[in-house]
């Protein structure tokens, strides 16, 4: 078999690192104290500059009770030279699983096409990876990035489709909970709600982990406990692993380690929300009660520029 197994995924990243990713970071500007708040030393909302409205809607909701989330001017994957595509994508190499694959070639404007991987060095991502989804992982990473480097100790990464279900202001006292149920070393991610809302309200669940190239693509292993973990462990906490979207977490300084790691390491092939549960040891909790989730059926530029029509 050509899967990878976890203990090989960082040699293979070692091997075959390619720093180009943090080339294409995007730099956080002028920020202030306003954005932040007990246990949280900083609060981004992740918005384009093509959707004020958004930035506007969301963020108004949090001024009520007196939360003011800086405004992180997204990367916008639409308008990304394809050479930066194509810095930024995973490379094909010796050891990794085939499997069917997006790349955007450099002739021809790079129009997406789709094959199987089979070129060493080639950048590939996962069947039908937009534009507006590489944007969005590199918008993520960067705010990692500058956590990082900020020396942030935890921070709260919005995006502009979120509706406040509950008071917002509880969520310090949340993670003093957390700390003491599981330990402050204990957790890398908290989301502030139970699951992803599809437009009918309903919660979309994940069952297990997508494919990646570098890693155990087996069934088995990505239908294993670690990708399906969801108990319940207080009134107020469930331990989780896989789950869509990205729109409202809290992420200590251990999380910002491992999943900026991964992610200089191991290049963006996955769209955000399916690539950041597959860190090996991350450990990952939600909230039993939506208190900020996401808006159901709101406006979203990632498979298509939206904002054009």
């Amino acid at each position: 078999m050509r899967n990878f197994f976890a203990g090989s995924i960082f040699l293979l990243s070692t091997l075959y690192i390619d720093a180009s990713l943090e080339d294409h970071l995007k730099k956080v500007e002028g920020k202030l104290t306003i954005h932040q708040m007990r246990n949280l030393d900083f609060i981004y909302m992740i918005n384009l500059d093509k959707r004020p409205e958004k930035f506007a809607s969301s963020s108004q909701q949090l001024h009520k009770y007196g939360i003011y989330p800086y405004r992180f001017s997204a990367v916008n994957g639409w308008e990304l030279p394809v050479e930066v595509i194509n810095d930024v994508g995973l490379k094909y190499q010796p050891g990794m699983m085939p499997l069917r694959a997006t790349f955007y070639p450099l002739a021809d404007k790079g129009t997406p096409s789709y094959e199987f991987m089979r070129d060493f060095g080639k950048t590939y991502f996962c069947p039908n990876m937009s534009r507006g989804s590489i944007g969005c992982a590199l918008s993520h990473i960067s705010i990692l990035k500058d956590a990082w480097d900020s020396g942030h100790e935890r921070i709260w990464v919005l995006e502009d489709d979120i509706e406040v279900l509950g008071d917002p202001t509880m969520i310090p006292d949340l993670i003093d909970k957390l700390n003491a149920l599981v330990g402050k070393e204990n957790w890398d991610v908290l989301f502030t709600d139970q699951n992803y809302r599809l437009p009918n309200g309903e919660y979309l669940i994940a069952s297990g982990a997508a494919e990646r190239p570098d890693m155990d693509c087996s069934l088995q292993e990505r239908k294993s406990e670690k990708y399906t973990i969801n108990q319940e462990i207080s009134p107020d906490f469930r331990r989780i692993s896989a789950r869509f979207a990205t729109h409202s977490m809290i992420i200590q300084r251990s999380g910002i380690k491992k999943l900026l790691d991964f992610a200089l390491a191991h290049q963006i092939f996955l769209a955000y929300d399916l690539e950041n549960y597959l860190i090996p040891g991350i450990k990952r909790y939600s909230l039993t009660k939506d208190l900020v989730s996401n808006m159901p059926g709101a406006p979203s530029d990632n498979e298509v520029p939206m904002y054009n029509q």
